[in-house]
């Protein structure tokens, strides 16, 4: 059910774009650009996602088979038909057509057609190193009605992955029929994914005069020299763990900040120091860093077409990290970083190379290395559970790892207070006042992501004088830390409120503007005038769009039944949670809400009917076991 109609009425698009070049597809750049496309070919750009015909299957699709936690996989192959043989925990079995493939390495996965239109993401993969098939989630109790197994929302790839995975991707979901009928201009990342369409440039090079609003040469996407933000903020769209408001891909060159809202440095994301925890996909990282700040960007260390490192082994850093410096930098100390000296490691040992220190690797998906990319000064004297010293010497803690440092280098400068212990205290919860988070939330030197991620942290302190304290960051030149910021005036005098958040409903970037109309819905419409109702309306028909383009999200549907109990909107507020457990039944949150409603709107009956429903499904959830004793006559 599209519940956000109850509340919203018809939902309106989130993006009104300019008309834009089409897409021609990659095939039509290789005659002029050889040796780009040569490399890019190749690259895991090009082969995120791929056909079956087009012949990257890694996988032994030979007659092996695949047994874990009582499911198991038969793999076969007759000519060109590549099949899964799946029986699942509760015994039913279903024979699969491999749809496509993606990845190429370090494993690569499969997708499923479950229904017309629907993919789904495998949680059997391959290994390509060790050449084994595997599970992705070997820990985890996944029969056929949860909503983690791989036939779930959460591993549908219409939803998850395919938008950084083609190009001109659009989802199309039917929240009526829960459908989807996606189209994409080109499976796989291809040249327009990164330079935007590319009909117009064609234009160009055959001498037709093309539109003002796009770049010399037709694209979408300007690169170059002077284009360093733009580039990261194009490659962030998908280097990123981030909340989409679209329905698929922006067109390239749209403002990162137009188009997504990026997850700050929250628990479960992130360690309380910033360094990574689960997947998030390198932006967030980077934006802590002193190369980010220091106008560094992708490009500088990776080749755009092949993706691959500008360089082997310490070599890409020392491009600029050396005696001869880089005049691109100025603010760099030229001298010998690649040295026992300074890294106090034999050299051409683990210990000696440059990302062994200042880039801390995780695995993800079982078997993929990924680095984070703050680039930063290890420092295990914080105590924060993870630095760079113990992950090689495990049988050391890290108060041996920081006097290690400590002797090497005794009069460093960089052991100075971390915004990583003020947030650690505060998500534990012993923070007894904002007055650090607000020191932090305030400081222009501090990195944007660290500034909107204390703001996030201050939202349990909100008060009036918060609210005063913080107006400023309303006005920062950083959209992230405004977005983030608009929260903290809830506390504020309702006049004081309405003056300082009215102005972000005519921000540039379209997160910043949801981010002020959520902070409106609890503002009654006869404290506004009639220009600021208009206002209001606009910036809440942007969030509805983007509302409506995650309709396939048990969480969203979450969020709309939150909406309709602020508006009183009971009949709306069980539809919504009633979509949460349509689409995954397991979401134990949303069941003693949708108990409730059903009393308050049809009775008793209905409750306890609905109540039943639930311990079915969850007999040992503690909300739903409260309300049977409420419940039984």
């Amino acid at each position: 059910m599209r519940t956000a109609i109850f509340l919203f009425g018809v939902l309106a698009p989130v993006y009104a774009f300019a008309q834009s070049p089409e897409y021609v597809g990659s095939d039509q750049c290789i005659a002029c650009h050889k040796a780009e496309a040569e490399a890019w070919s190749a690259s895991h750009h090009a082969l995120a996602w791929t056909k079956v015909e087009d012949g990257h299957v890694a996988a032994d699709f030979d007659g092996t088979r695949f047994d874990h936690d009582d499911m198991s996989v038969e793999f076969s192959q007759t000519g060109d038909m590549v099949q899964a043989r799946v029986t699942e925990k509760d015994g039913t079995t279903t024979l699969y057509d491999l749809h496509s493939v993606v990845g190429i390495e370090p494993l690569q996965q499969y997708l499923f057609e479950s229904e017309p239109g629907r993919l789904q993401s495998f949680d059997v993969v391959w290994d390509t190193s060790e050449q084994r098939w595997y599970h992705l989630y070997p820990d985890q109790d996944l029969p056929p009605d949860d909503g983690l197994h791989w036939t779930g929302p959460y591993k549908n790839w219409n939803a998850r992955c395919a938008e950084c995975h083609a190009t001109g991707f659009e989802k199309n979901y039917d929240g009526q029929t829960r459908n989807y009928s996606s189209v994409q201009a080109e499976i796989g990342v291809g040249c327009e994914a990164c330079h935007g369409p590319s009909s117009a440039h064609i234009d160009w090079t055959q001498g037709e005069n093309i539109s003002a609003d796009l770049s010399a040469f037709g694209f979408t996407m300007d690169w170059g020299k002077g284009q360093t933000e733009a580039e990261i903020q194009q490659c962030a769209g998908c280097h990123s763990r981030r909340e989409a408001h679209g329905d698929g891909n922006p067109v390239p060159g749209t403002p990162y900040h137009d188009a997504y809202n990026l997850s700050v440095l929250r628990p479960g994301l992130y360690h309380p120091d910033g360094q990574i925890l689960d997947e998030v996909y390198v932006y967030g990282s980077f934006l802590q860093s002193k190369m980010y700040a220091q106008g560094v960007g992708c490009m500088n260390c990776h080749d755009p077409h092949s993706a691959e490192l500008k360089a082997e082994g310490n070599g890409v850093c020392t491009q600029c990290h050396s005696p001869a410096g880089n005049p691109v930098f100025p603010t760099l100390t030229a001298k010998d970083y690649d040295t026992p000296a300074h890294h106090h490691h034999p050299d051409d040992s683990a210990g000696a190379q440059c990302v062994s220190c200042h880039m801390i690797e995780r695995v993800y998906m079982g078997v993929d290395w990924r680095r984070d990319h703050s680039f930063r000064i290890p420092r295990p004297d914080l105590g924060l559970g993870q630095d760079a010293c113990t992950d090689c010497h495990q049988s050391e803690d890290q108060a041996w790892a920081a006097g290690q440092i400590q002797g090497w280098f005794p009069d460093s400068t960089q052991r100075r207070e971390h915004f990583g212990t003020t947030f650690q205290v505060a998500l534990t919860g012993q923070a007894d006042g904002p007055e650090a988070l607000l020191e932090i939330a305030t400081d222009p030197n501090m990195a944007g992501i660290v500034r909107a991620t204390a703001a996030y942290l201050l939202q349990p302190f909100a008060s009036p004088e918060v609210a005063a304290k913080t107006a400023p960051m309303l006005s920062d030149t950083n959209p992230l830390v405004r977005a983030n910021a608009a929260a903290l005036q809830r506390e504020a005098a309702l006049p004081d409120r309405v003056g300082r958040l009215e102005p972000l409903l005519s921000d540039p970037m379209r997160n910043v503007r949801i981010s002020a109309a959520k902070e409106f819905l609890n503002i009654p419409a006869q404290a506004l005038t009639s220009e600021q109702q208009t206002q209001v309306a606009q910036s809440m028909a942007e969030w509805q769009g983007a509302i409506g383009n995650r309709l396939d999200f048990p969480e969203t549907h979450l969020v709309l039944g939150g909406m309709a109990l602020t508006f009183r909107n009971a009949p709306a507020a069980e539809l919504a949670f009633r979509e949460v457990v349509t689409l995954d039944p397991q979401r134990a949150e949303a069941w003693p809400m949708l108990v409730q409603l059903a009393q308050i709107n049809r009775g008793p009956q209905a409750a306890r009917t609905v109540l039943q429903e639930g311990l079915d499904i969850l007999p040992k959830d503690p909300g739903l076991l409260q309300l049977k004793a409420q419940l039984t006559p």
